[in-house]
């Protein structure tokens, strides 16, 4: 891996049973010095002085002695706001259903739930950290994934060997929330027809088919789609020649359900075909439960 004269810092964490612990052995099977549950207040003094030569996993939970969810948002973004600090949020996620199965077939106790059943403790936990899983930079949901296929999807995000590839990252957000926190480019798709004022549209979002083919129909979207793709298609290789690892393009509309839903998903999957390694995510979508597309845009389910 190059030498920069900045700290590469993935930091990992996640519901416990989620896959954390494997996420973090692959990127030091990677190359990456990995440190696991380190004190939150010890964070800081780590990336003081210059960078160690490799880029560092620091693995956080609820088991760390001084975890909080609101300790850990304002340690991410103390480390964002650093310029000598490049981080990265992983974030190991699972459905509910499946961790209280994991618990109950290792027969572990929840670190929530010591005296509880694990289904309790899962709630508890989810619940906390709800608000770090809206800031991760990456998000892979292991509910119906091996941990061979868990190993293969942090190796395609993180393993920047000699093969290193520029990963892409699309998103949809609404402004009415503001503008998400690590994105590279915001395209506005607030101009395109909006599938809102149809009320048989309202109910759905982007991923639907009858909302893309109402999109489609504006007369601006072709010539606005193929301009956007040719410019994005000439800027990653030139983003991949500078050495950027990661890429996140956000493209915002009112509500963030119908018009940006749909744009993000046709570019993620335009860019997929292209042969850029694309994940999807949904940030109005995710808080209202409706799932997000962790998997990369080529695979893309549930979203």
């Amino acid at each position: 891996m190059e030498q920069t004269d900045e700290h590469r810092v993935i930091l990992v964490t996640g519901p416990s049973g989620a896959g954390r612990t494997t996420a973090i052995r692959v990127l030091e099977d990677l190359g990456y010095e990995g440190i696991d549950n380190i004190p939150l207040s010890m964070v800081p003094r780590l990336l003081d002085g210059p960078p160690h030569g490799r880029p560092v996993v620091l693995g956080l939970d609820v088991r760390n002695r001084d975890f909080n969810a609101t300790a850990l948002i304002e340690l991410i973004d103390l480390m964002t706001r650093n310029p000598r600090v490049a981080l990265e949020v992983l974030y190991i996620d699972c459905s509910p259903a499946a961790l209280i199965r994991r618990f109950s077939e290792t027969r572990r106790r929840h670190p929530l739930a010591q005296a509880e059943s694990p289904a309790e403790g899962v709630e508890r936990e989810i619940d906390l950290l709800a608000p770090i899983r809206v800031r991760a930079d990456h998000l892979i949901d292991t509910t119906d994934l091996s941990p061979h296929d868990l190993k293969a999807e942090i190796a395609r995000w993180f393993d920047k060997g000699e093969t290193g590839r520029l990963a892409v990252s699309v998103q949809s957000f609404s402004y009415k929330r503001g503008v998400p926190r690590g994105v590279d480019m915001i395209f506005d798709c607030r101009f395109l027809a909006n599938p809102y004022w149809n009320p048989a549209l309202r109910p759905l979002d982007g991923r639907d088919g009858e909302v893309v083919d109402y999109i489609r129909t504006d007369p601006r979207f072709p010539e606005f789609f193929q301009r956007l793709s040719d410019l994005l298609l000439f800027l990653l290789p030139q983003h991949l020649q500078e050495g950027k690892a990661h890429l996140s393009i956000g493209f915002g509309c009112t509500g963030g359900q119908h018009r940006s839903v749909a744009v993000a998903e046709l570019m993620g999957s335009a860019l997929a075909q292209a042969g850029w390694p694309v994940s999807k995510r949904h940030r109005e979508l995710e808080r209202k439960g409706a799932g997000s597309t962790a998997a990369p845009a080529d695979k893309v389910s549930g979203a």
